[in-house]
């Protein structure tokens, strides 16, 4: 029998670390605690593998908990152990079954040991990414949190203005101009005070001359309506409210500034570790899109198939399967990388414009399987996944094709797109009213012979219309002759 060494650790971030080990019979060898330094490290490695046959390598089970993995990892990783890092969800559950009423840190450990033993195909080893890889991973994630920061206080700017001016103009997205006039204009009165002639001046210097007088125009009718509206109500306080907007702007343009800087740092990454940009080849991940779905797959050879990498970003539907009833339609685990399942579904809008065969996939979703427009676009984001997998494992660039495999130019796929799959607002419209109306679960088939009431064995299924059909299928019931 091959000796085995399972190592559960659970991580604590203020605290040491909990550690237990078990066997290969799931007998239990020691229990220890440590931190995260050499010594302390070594110590655990040598209880874990006392009285194991030379050459035992460790296989340690953690979980993802903030940045405390990342030292556990590299340590046993380097000196050649397997390290598993299993989602949190995964280890409650198992601990839910072993200890339902009680939780501590050494039930914790011991159930993340217990794991290679319990679900040995549903580990995975940690492979750490090269230093390349590392960069990139790290810019790609410091992009994203500068650029969500920015989305919220641009969403704070907007709010703010709504409230010291309710007839603002702003209507869409906050551009430079916008920004120079509420960092020092934010206070109505004071725009008034301006004048047409300084504030259309102002607007015309920072826009470059894209924008004038209409523009200084709909912002002091803005101002006006507001000073009419409130008056000298003591309730708003337009200088408190223009300071704080004042302060606002000053903090999304240096996040605008650290996040040029990143980007810069994520671009040079992304060429070391993608030179031949195979990801951006796949239609809809370009400058953002291809360095982040790059980081998340790293090697791609470490997934074993399309539908393996799909099932790790998420967006495989969960299965809903008793007896001889199979619901379809379910929702999508969201199991994977927050990350890289939003990327692809914003490229989904994209790509689907572009490539014919994942427009025939939205338009079959659309169309003829009843979905509405987000659902639509996670299955495209899905079969978007599995196509970026064979991309990458096969280290050549992705080829837009017709519906019958032909490849075609961008101009002659997108008039077969609006020939064949184009989407009719329509349906659109059908959609959308429907939304709400929907229980969440797949239509029921009946089949022939099963459409008395007392039938027990009636299947789920939704199967698939005719290509044909623009519409959904409705259940007809045989008529009796």
């Amino acid at each position: 029998m091959v000796q085995r060494r399972l190592v559960g650790i659970d991580l604590g971030i203020a605290s040491a670390h909990t550690v237990r080990v078990r066997d290969e019979a799931g007998r239990e060898v020691c229990r220890r605690r440590c931190v995260p330094t050499v010594d302390s490290l070594t110590v655990i490695e040598q209880a874990a593998l006392a009285g194991a046959v030379p050459g035992t390598r460790l296989e340690v089970v953690i979980e993802p908990t903030g940045p405390a993995w990342l030292p556990i990892a590299v340590f046993f990783t380097a000196r050649g152990h397997l390290v598993f890092r299993v989602s949190s969800a995964k280890a409650a559950d198992l601990r839910r079954f072993l200890k339902r009423h009680a939780k501590s840190n050494g039930i914790d450990a011991d159930t993340l040991a217990r794991l290679p033993l319990i679900d040995p195909d549903g580990l995975r080893p940690l492979e750490l990414p090269d230093a390349a890889g590392a960069a990139l991973d790290r810019r790609v994630r410091a992009c994203d949190r500068l650029t969500m920061a920015a989305s919220e206080h641009k969403v704070r700017i907007k709010d703010l203005v709504r409230q010291v001016m309710p007839c603002t103009s702003l209507t869409g997205d906050l551009g430079k101009t916008d920004l120079a006039v509420l960092e020092r204009y934010a206070d109505p009165r004071e725009l008034l005070r301006l004048g047409r002639d300084e504030l259309t001046a102002l607007i015309v210097t920072e826009s470059r001359n894209h924008q004038g007088q209409a523009r200084a125009e709909q912002w002091l009718a803005a101002a006006r309506a507001a000073v009419e509206l409130y008056g000298e109500h003591p309730a708003v306080v337009f200088t408190d409210l223009a300071a704080e907007i004042a302060t606002e702007v000053r903090l999304l343009r240096a996040i605008d500034a650290e996040l040029a800087l990143h980007a810069a740092e994520r671009e040079s990454c992304y060429r070391w570790v993608d030179p031949m940009q195979l990801a951006r080849s796949l239609p809809g991940l370009a400058e953002v899109g291809g360095p982040a779905m790059t980081a998340v797959i790293g090697d791609a050879a470490r997934f074993p198939s399309a539908a393996h990498f799909k099932s790790y970003l998420g967006l495989a539907p969960r299965a809903s399967e008793t007896g001889d009833t199979d619901r379809k339609g379910q929702p999508m685990s969201k199991a994977g990388s927050r990350l890289a399942r939003a990327t692809l579904i914003r490229a989904a809008g994209t790509a689907r414009k572009q490539d014919p065969q994942l427009a025939r996939v939205y338009h079959q979703q659309m169309v003829e399987r009843g979905a509405e427009h987000l659902k639509a676009s996670c299955v495209v984001a899905g079969r978007l996944a599995e196509r970026l997998w064979t991309v990458m494992r096969r280290r050549m660039p992705y080829v837009i094709c017709d519906v019958d495999g032909t490849p075609v130019t961008p101009q002659q796929a997108k008039q077969v797109i609006a020939d064949q799959w184009t989407v009719t607002e329509e349906i659109r419209r059908r959609r959308r009213s429907n939304k709400k109306s929907r229980a969440g679960k797949a239509p029921q088939q009946v089949l022939t012979g099963h459409d008395q009431k007392d039938a027990r064995s009636v299947r789920t299924r939704r199967p698939s219309p005719p290509e044909s059909s623009a519409t959904p299928s409705r259940t007809v019931k045989p008529t009796r002759t």
